[in-house]
C-alpha cells in the first residue's frame, strides 16, 4: 500500500533494548501540556498474572513493599481503554499482602464485560484510592475461544493481488492472499435493504450486509481455492463509522486510514463488537476462515496510514496498543488459532516524510507497552520494500540509504535479517519465549529499468525469506502492473498491463520447488555472484549511487 512519493509506501539514532525497556513498577503514564510521558511512578504492586479460569478471572499480584493504607485492602478496578486511574468499576478486594490474588467474573457476553478492559490495583489511602500497580490486560483470551479452527499453514508464497485470477495463482503455486477490510463501510444499516444485526455485550449492532458481501464472497474463495488469508483492517471515515475515528483524527486531514477511536466510549465499544463479529463470521463456517488480522497499516506512517493530529510518539503509541488489545483480545476468544499482527513500514531510523514515526522507535514503544501491560503473543507484519521504491537491486542497494547495522536508515530484504535478529531479543519473545512469527506482508521489485532486474531481485528475496527461521510470508504486491505507479518508474507486476507475463512471473513461480535451482542459476548470472552464497553468507553489497556498478 503505496503513494507516489520518493520513499514512502501507502495502502535518528537507534536506542539499544536496554534504553527502551524499564522496569513495570517504575514509570506510568500522565498527562502535561505537551500529551502523555513516561514519568517514574513508584508503584510498589506488580500484577504478575491476569488470566481467565472457566468463567472467571484470576489476577495475581506481589508488592516490594506494603502500600500505606486505611483499611488494608487491595481494590481491583477495572477501567476502558479510555480511562485511567481508579475511575472505572471495582471489580474484586483482598487483604493487602506481599502476594494477593482477585477472582471475579468475567461476565463474557454481557454489559458487564471484562475481556478487554484494563485492570489495576489501589489502596484506600488519606481518604482517597491511590493506584499502585501499572495496567494490566488478561493475556489468554483464547481460554473461551468457541470458534478454534485448525491453521492453513502450508507455503509462505503469497500475493496481495488486484484481480481474482485464480489460474494464475494457482498456476503460480500461492499459497496465501493479502486483502484490506475497511470498517467504516461495513457498519451501519446501508440503504436498509439488507441490515446484519449483532448484539454484542447487550448492545444490538448494525452491519451493511452489501458491503459485507464483497468480503464474505473474497474469504469463501480462498477457503474454497486453499489460500491461506491475512485481512489488513483499515479505519476510513464515513457517515456510519463516524464514531470509530479517535477524535485527534477528525480534521480535514484525507489519507485511507485514521487512529481507532480508543478515547470515547461509543467508538471503544463499538470497535470491540466490530472486533467480535468479524471474528465469529470469519472463523470456519459458510464464510471461510481468516487465519491471520493486521490491526492497521503501517502504524507508524502517522500521516499517511494511522493518522492522528498529535507528533508525541507516546501518546500515538499507547493509543494504538489500545485499540490493537480490543482486536487481540476479541479476535482470539472466537478463534484461538488466528494471528494478529500490527505493521510497520521499511523507514526503520529514518524518515522520510517528517511528520511520521521511525519504525525502529514505534516497535520500540510498542512492545516496552504490551510487556508493561501483560505480554501477549502478538505477531509483526512489515513491508521491507527496496529504498527507494523504484530502486531495481534488490542485493546491492545504496549504501546512504540500507546498511549492515543496527541503525541502519531503512530495512530492505538485503538486510531483512537486521530485523529479525533485533526480534531475537529477549525483552521481544513472546509469552512461551518464541521468536514473534514475521510476515513480509508486502514487497515487491520494479521492472522499470529490466526485467532482468526484477527477475533477480525477486529471487534474491524469496531466498533470503525463505532462509529466514522467523519469515513465515513473502507476500508480492500484485500481479500486474498498475498503469499510475509506472509513471514513478514502480511496475512490481509479474505481468505487464495487457496481461502478458514478464519474465519474473516464471521466477516467482518455481522458487520454492525443486525447479528452484534452476532459476536461481540465471539469477546469479544476473547479479555476477551465487545467490545462495550471498543468503547463506550474509553477504552485504552496497553501492553509492544511482548506477549498479557505483
Amino acid at each position: 500500500m503505496r503513494k507516489g512519493s520518493f520513499f514512502k509506501k501507502v495502502m535518528g539514532v537507534a536506542l539499544t533494548a536496554a534504553t527502551i525497556f524499564v522496569a513495570a513498577s517504575s514509570y506510568s503514564l500522565v498527562t502535561n501540556n505537551e500529551g502523555v510521558v513516561a514519568q517514574a511512578a513508584g508503584r510498589v504492586v506488580s500484577i504478575g498474572s491476569c488470566t481467565i479460569q472457566g468463567d472467571q478471572v484470576v489476577v495475581n499480584v506481589s508488592a516490594s513493599t506494603l502500600p500505606s493504607s486505611d483499611d488494608g485492602k487491595y481494590y481491583l478496578y477495572a477501567d476502558e481503554v479510555y480511562q485511567d486511574g481508579t475511575v472505572g468499576k471495582v471489580v474484586a478486594t483482598t487483604e493487602r499482602a506481599g502476594n494477593a490474588t482477585f477472582t471475579f467474573p468475567l461476565n463474557f457476553y454481557s454489559a458487564e464485560s471484562n475481556l478487554s478492559k484494563k485492570f489495576l490495583v489501589a489502596v484506600k489511602s488519606g481518604g482517597s484510592m491511590v493506584q499502585v500497580s501499572d495496567e494490566h490486560y488478561i493475556t489468554n483470551p483464547e481460554a473461551i475461544a468457541t470458534k478454534t479452527v485448525a491453521r492453513n499453514d502450508h507455503g509462505m508464497k503469497g500475493i496481495l493481488p488486484n484481480s481474482a485470477d485464480e489460474a494464475t495463482f494457482k498456476d503460480l503455486g500461492i499459497a496465501q492472499m493479502v486483502y484490506n477490510l475497511y470498517m467504516g463501510d461495513i457498519v451501519g444499516p446501508g440503504d436498509g435493504s439488507n441490515v446484519v444485526n449483532f448484539s454484542y455485550n447487550g448492545v444490538d449492532y448494525q452491519f451493511n450486509g452489501a458491503a459485507l458481501a464483497q468480503y464474505d464472497g473474497f474469504v469463501r474463495w480462498c477457503s474454497i481455492n486453499n489460500f491461506q488469508l491475512t485481512m489488513t483492517i483499515l479505519n476510513n471515515k464515513t457517515e456510519a463509522g463516524a464514531d470509530l475515528i479517535h477524535p485527534l483524527s477528525r480534521d480535514a486531514h484525507v489519507c485511507p486510514g485514521y487512529a481507532m477511536n480508543t478515547k470515547e466510549d461509543s467508538g471503544t465499544q463499538h470497535l470491540k463488537a466490530i472486533a467480535a463479529f468479524l471474528a465469529q463470521r470469519y472463523s470456519g463456517g459458510a464464510y471461510g476462515t481468516v487465519d491471520n488480522w493486521v490491526i492497521g497499516n503501517e502504524v507508524n506512517a502517522r500521516t499517511e496510514w494511522y493518522y492522528m493530529n498529535s507528533t508525541n510518539l507516546e501518546l500515538n503509541v499507547s493509543e494504538y496498543v489500545k485499540a490493537f488489545r480490543i482486536f487481540y483480545n476479541e479476535i482470539k476468544a472466537v478463534n484461538g488459532n488466528a494471528r494478529v499482527y500490527t505493521s510497520f513500514d521499511q523507514e526503520w531510523c529514518r524518515k522520510s516524510n517528517p511528520g511520521c514515526f521511525m519504525s525502529k522507535e514505534y516497535l520500540d514503544r510498542f512492545n516496552y507497552y504490551i510487556n508493561r501491560e501483560g505480554n501477549v503473543d502478538w505477531s509483526l507484519s512489515v513491508h521491507p520494500y527496496n529504498a527507494p521504491l523504484f530502486d531495481p537491486y534488490a542485493w546491492k542497494q545504496q549504501s546512504q540509504y540500507v546498511s549492515p547495522s543496527l541503525n541502519t536508515p531503512y530495512i530492505t530484504m538485503e538486510n531483512i535479517y537486521i530485523l529479525t535478529d533485533y526480534m531475537c531479543q529477549a525483552s521481544f519473545l513472546s509469552p512461551s519465549g518464541k521468536v514473534r512469527n514475521i510476515s513480509l506482508s508486502e514487497i515487491g521489485f520494479t521492472s522499470s529499468f529490466g526485467e532482468d532486474a526484477q527477475a533477480a531481485s525477486l529471487t534474491y528475496a524469496y531466498t533470503m525469506a525463505e532462509n529466514n527461521p522467523y519469515i513465515s510470508s513473502f507476500i508480492l504486491f500484485r500481479e500486474t502492473d498498475n498503469a499510475h505507479e509506472i509513471e514513478s518508474h514502480i511496475a512490481q507486476g509479474l505481468k505487464n498491463l495487457d496481461g502478458s507475463k514478464k519474465m519474473s512471473y516464471d521466477f516467482y513461480k518455481y522458487l520454492g520447488t525443486a525447479q528452484a535451482a534452476t532459476y536461481k542459476a540465471q539469477a546469479s548470472q544476473i547479479i555476477g555472484q551465487d545467490v545462495d552464497a550471498l543468503v547463506t553468507n550474509r553477504t552485504f553489497l552496497s553501492r553509492k549511487g544511482w548506477f549498479l556498478n557505483d
